[in-house]
């Protein structure tokens, strides 16, 4: 059984190239050699390891494919790593037993960890080591998957949610099939942030309002990088349910998806942020340069480490406030459990309070739908708007499911 908790799109990160286009594109950023090892000792390992296996290099016809060859294309690489032992053993594990797989997408993996990798890293790739050092969290983002390109940083947290440690993270360089709103697919080019992680809730009332904290945590985590790093501020803003904005456009976006089994929700949380490509609309970077062109950019790695510790935080608190008192009848038009906790921040952060919108109705004969205008006051029980008319009567927004804004369509139902 497979619940939608989250309707994301990451549209903002959409840019049209034609297939030979982007294969060259692709050959320039991807030239030569991906990562090698050898029998040969690295320079930072313990004396004490065996030697390593030989790895055949992945070189950039085997990554990209060519139409004129027949051969299958190349494996997926997933380079896995920890920021503990503990962690690290568990990456292991995953090696050892050819654990994570993309069955459903029809792609093959190739699993490397971390400390089998000898070719450093380029100045464009996802800097582990860095990640690790700003990371302060105990469970979510210690478990890092990692690919230089990808299809889908969703497709392989959701299809190996249940063999993975709760908050395990992957992150992507390049992502060609990204996952959108009613299964959109858009293409996701360097310069973004690109992860999703694992989640578990038993709660299945508390699930909607999870995309929230993501939402949330992203918007508090860019603050406080520009506070550490000396930047100006940047005044990133959530849009309702999912959608994060600067100065009026678009820079990111979360998609939240949950299949229950075993009596649980196995969540997969993805987020998409652009941070240093500014096409096709902005991105931090560019906003942080026209304000001061001498203000440090904003890394990747710093951002998402910031998430994660911000995350946790508000995840526990979620967590605290959603207990025993979560299972007492409650009003329609209350925030849910373990999402009070958080409400006023969040609200402050997002760009509805006071909105005036134009929704849908049924007229009394029940033929026809009329339109009225009601204000927003905040979010219901169930994850919705909540909403009041001019002559008090409160109401909860739906999104009609056909409209590409949220905002064009909104259904109104009365709340008792």
């Amino acid at each position: 059984m497979k619940f939608n908790t989250g309707v994301l799109s990451r549209e903002i990160f959409s840019i049209n190239f034609s297939a030979f286009e982007f294969q060259q594109l692709m050959i320039s950023k991807f030239k030569g050699i991906f990562f090698t090892a050898s029998r040969q000792k690295s320079p930072n390992s313990p004396s004490n390891l065996p030697p390593l296996p030989y790895l055949k290099p992945f070189s950039t016809s085997q990554i990209l494919g060519t139409k004129m060859e027949s051969e299958a294309p190349a494996p997926t690489l997933l380079l896995l790593a920890g920021k503990s032992n503990e962690e690290k053993d568990v990456a292991k594990i995953l090696q050892d037993n050819n654990t994570l797989q993309l069955h459903k997408n029809g792609e093959q993996v190739e699993v490397v960890l971390h400390s089998q990798v000898q070719t450093p890293f380029k100045d464009d790739e996802f800097r582990v080591e860095e990640y690790f050092y700003s990371l302060s969290t105990t469970r979510f983002g210690r478990l890092l998957i990692y690919s230089p390109k990808l299809s889908s940083t969703h497709d392989v947290i959701s299809q190996n949610n249940s063999d993975l440690p709760v908050g395990s993270v992957c992150v992507a360089d390049v992502q060609l099939k990204g996952r959108g709103r009613t299964s959109n697919v858009w293409l996701s080019p360097k310069g973004c942030l690109l992860f999703s992680f694992s989640i578990q809730m038993e709660d299945g009332r508390m699930v909607p309002h999870l995309q929230y904290v993501v939402c949330l945590a992203m918007t508090e985590a860019i603050k406080a990088i520009c506070v550490e790093k000396g930047t100006p501020h940047l005044d990133v803003r959530i849009k309702w349910p999912n959608d994060l904005y600067l100065g009026g456009l678009k820079v990111g976006g979360i998609l939240s998806t949950s299949v229950y089994r075993s009596k649980k929700f196995y969540i997969s949380a993805g987020v998409g942020l652009n941070v240093g490509n500014e096409k096709p609309t902005t991105c931090l970077n560019a906003v942080l340069k026209r304000v001061n062109p001498l203000s440090r950019e904003l890394k990747r790695e710093d951002i998402i480490a910031a998430f994660f510790n911000k995350f946790e935080s508000f995840y526990d608190v979620f967590l605290e406030q959603g207990g025993p008192s979560c299972y007492m009848p409650m009003p329609k038009h209350d925030v849910a459990c373990g999402f009070q906790a958080l409400e006023e921040l969040y609200y402050t952060t997002w760009l509805h309070s006071g909105q005036r919108v134009i929704v849908q109705d049924r007229s009394d004969d029940q033929d026809q739908l009329v339109e009225n205008v009601v204000t927003i006051q905040g979010l219901t029980s169930s994850g919705y708007l909540l909403a009041i008319t001019d002559d008090g009567q409160m109401c909860e927004l739906h999104p009609d499911g056909n409209s590409f804004d949220f905002f064009k369509g909104l259904i109104k139902r009365k709340l008792s």
